[in-house]
């Protein structure tokens, strides 16, 4: 249940796209009309914490739930996961990622693979606005045409080396698609495409409450969000395994 999750969520949150120095013109032109299709630097700028609840389905499982998803910048997140009867809370405090078992109830440090995907899962809007500061760099490939619409394409890569690729719609440059890879409940290694829909302004920041993530081409889970709240000033303690 552990990687299950783990799986799903680190290909959910790929959405640190931000500028970087020593861009091509042409990536850092797109990334700059990103920010402000989002809500632009002075909106998400003043994004201190954010809470998103929703309902989730894991397709190939035949499970359903619900989740409340909470990020604090620059770089806390915690997630409470509801199915089966079971809660099962994974959680980035800045520099550990730990979870409780739903069946022992205890809090455990995650492997260090998994330690770096939340790592990257905890990047907020900080990161997405000024990437230099994380490491975070991206190059202009090209576009590439879906389903007889054409996206601008931007190869994004992480300062450990983690690489994924965005689809950009270059009408409202809104992310389309991030695909990467990850692994799968079984420890193998495959391919996973997150797609962005309904968007919605909150506060004046543009955000996506639909995505669904498919692994290897077949439909793996969905995820509707419900409600987003801003700045309700979480605490730091929320997100220490100590607490």
């Amino acid at each position: 249940m552990k990687k299950i999750f783990s799986a799903c969520f680190l290909s959910l949150f790929l959405l640190s796209l931000v500028t970087s120095s020593g861009l091509s013109q042409e990536a850092s032109d797109i990334l700059k009309k990103m920010v402000e299709a989002q809500g632009g630097k002075k909106v998400l700028e003043k994004i201190e914490d954010m809470t998103s609840t929703g309902n989730l389905e894991m397709i190939q499982m035949g499970m359903s739930g619900s989740v409340t998803i909470y990020k604090k910048e620059p770089n806390k997140m915690r997630m409470d996961i509801e199915v089966m009867g079971m809660i099962i809370t994974q959680a980035f405090d800045g520099e550990t990622a730990w979870w409780v078992n739903p069946q022992t109830g205890s809090k455990e440090e995650m492997p260090e693979q998994q330690q770096e995907d939340m790592k990257r899962m905890g990047l907020g809007i900080d990161a997405f606005i000024y990437p230099e500061k994380y490491g975070i760099s991206y190059a202009f490939k090209g576009k590439e045409k879906i389903e007889e619409k054409e996206y601008l394409v931007l190869e994004q890569t992480f300062d450990d080396g983690h690489k994924a690729t965005v689809y950009v719609d270059p009408k409202t440059y809104l992310t389309y698609k991030t695909k990467s890879t990850t692994m799968n409940p079984m420890g193998v290694e495959v391919e996973t495409e997150t797609f962005e829909s309904d968007f919605k302004k909150v506060n004046g920041m543009i955000i996506a409450y639909s995505i669904v993530i498919l692994q290897d081409g077949e439909e793996f889970m969905k995820l509707t969000l419900t409600d987003i709240t801003l700045n309700t000033g979480l605490e730091d303690s929320f997100f220490k395994m100590s607490e």
